[in-house]
């Protein structure tokens, strides 16, 4: 199942996809081909640590898609490994099919973004704090519990924490505290390096979160169920999350996700197995909760974790539907439903996935074209661009990208002019926009729907 999950991403994403904006971010803090980008104080470098093994000394995209594709396989196949013992092998690759069947999985699973990661780490930390309870406190499945929850937190180290709090609150009311130092210390090596990056580059652990709940719209009461459903079309960042809803078919699924986990809480119950299923939905629930109720806006790639967790009681539920005693009509009736269910839903995610694919594919082949005219006009390396989508165009055309202002400000109006003595420097308006005032004087020219303005002394017209 693994194996044809990487298959999947290499056929349907296709390695030819450019980076992302993102993306951009992550991998240009460790490739020597590009200047880095300006990385905001949400961000932890987990991802960049991950991809730097080819990022550093490669500048293809193509073989960056395929050592990802390939991991990634391979994280699903050891994160379910984890489970064994716990669901039977049925359930788990049932389970971890619908898992890298959605969209979103098969999207993201080749590209340099943390979510995927977050979402494998929280399989291995679950399911081997269940086995190490289950076990009697095998030493194996405390280090793969250290080893998973590490890997949350190198990603992201707030997704680690409410993943892992249900597990310590468990620990500690039922007095089995052996796994403690594993959680603790898989936490602390993705967060203390993010809380030492703060004193050095952000003035202080509090400036950091500050900056970082600013930067993100305020933390705080924000009711984002609606703009996850609006996501749910292939929308790789709904914000602001305006618009109409999908067809209800995209999102039927969304609403059965609970149902399911309902039905498959009630089924280990009367098995006598509730831990294994309880402790990921009570984890999935707190790994969520911030995502639908404390954010201004959404991406489908947040509830990621969430999904993964959801995954194996869902699939025990719908094995149980299907293998339920009663009358062998009545059982063939609920399996052929449920079979003709999950094709639907395959068919229903495919379909999102072609689409957001191409829709990708579009963009970044826009920012490829907008760098070559760049070159044209005499922006060619090194170079400094500000503006509209400085990063990822900056980052296509080989300059380093400079904003004066919002989240990704790092430079100031003199700095930029003091640069434009020295190499390149070009401002790009977006539609309908104004200049800022040091750009008005320089010659511009039209590249599709932007106005690329260069500084007079590199301009060629």
């Amino acid at each position: 199942m693994a194996g044809l999950f990487t298959l999947a991403q290499l056929v349907l994403v296709r390695p030819t996809l450019g980076l992302g904006w993102d993306e951009i971010v992550y991998v240009s803090q460790v490739t020597s081909h590009h200047p880095a980008a300006f990385f905001s104080a949400p961000r932890s470098r987990g991802v960049s640590l991950l991809v730097a093994p080819v990022a550093s000394w490669s500048d293809s995209t193509a073989l960056l898609r395929i050592y990802l594709a390939v991991l990634s396989g391979l994280a699903l196949h050891l994160a379910l490994r984890c489970w064994r013992g716990l669901f039977p092998t049925r359930v788990l690759v049932t389970g971890g099919a619908f898992f890298a069947t959605l969209w979103i999985t098969l999207f993201y699973g080749p590209q340099a973004m943390p979510n995927y990661w977050v979402a494998a780490g929280a399989l291995i930390t679950v399911g081997c704090f269940l086995r190490h309870r289950d076990g009697g406190g095998a030493p194996g499945a405390l280090w793969g519990g250290f080893a998973g929850t590490a890997l949350m937190a190198w990603m992201r180290p707030t997704d680690a924490v409410y993943v892992t709090v249900p597990l310590v609150v468990l620990a500690l009311v039922t007095r089995r505290r052996r796994a403690l130092p594993a959680l603790v210390a898989g936490v602390a090596a993705g967060v203390v390096p993010w809380v030492i990056e703060a004193y050095a580059w952000h003035g202080g652990l509090s400036a950091r979160l500050a900056e970082a709940s600013r930067i993100q719209g305020g933390l705080g009461w924000h009711i984002a169920v609606g703009d996850q459903l609006r996501s749910l079309g292939g929308r790789a960042l709904c914000r602001p999350c305006t618009g109409e809803m999908p067809a209800l078919v995209v999102t039927l699924w969304w609403f059965a996700l609970p149902l399911l986990a309902v039905l498959a809480l009630v089924v280990a119950v009367r098995r006598g197995r509730t831990l294994p299923t309880v402790v990921p939905l009570v984890c999935a629930a707190t790994v969520a909760f911030p995502y639908l109720f404390m954010i201004g806006y959404a991406a489908p790639r947040f509830l990621q974790p969430a999904y993964a967790l959801l995954a194996l009681p869902v699939a025990d539920a719908l094995w149980h539907l299907v293998r339920a005693p009663g009358g062998g009509r009545r059982r063939n009736v609920v399996t052929a439903a449920v079979a003709l269910a999950v094709a639907g839903h395959l068919a229903v995610q495919l379909a999102v996935l072609i689409a957001a694919v191409d829709r990708n594919h579009d963009s970044r082949r826009d920012w490829a074209r907008t760098a070559a005219r760049l070159h044209d006009l005499g922006v060619r390396p090194p170079c400094l661009i500000t503006g509209y989508q400085a990063i990822p165009i900056g980052y296509y055309t080989g300059c380093s990208s400079g904003a004066t202002a919002g989240h990704n400000e790092n430079t100031t109006v003199a700095e930029i002019l003091r640069t434009a003595d020295s190499i390149p420097v070009a401002h790009l308006t977006g539609p309908g926009a104004t200049p800022p005032g040091y750009a008005r004087p320089w010659p511009a020219g039209p590249i599709g729907e932007l106005t690329a303005r260069v500084a007079p002394r590199w301009s060629r017209g």
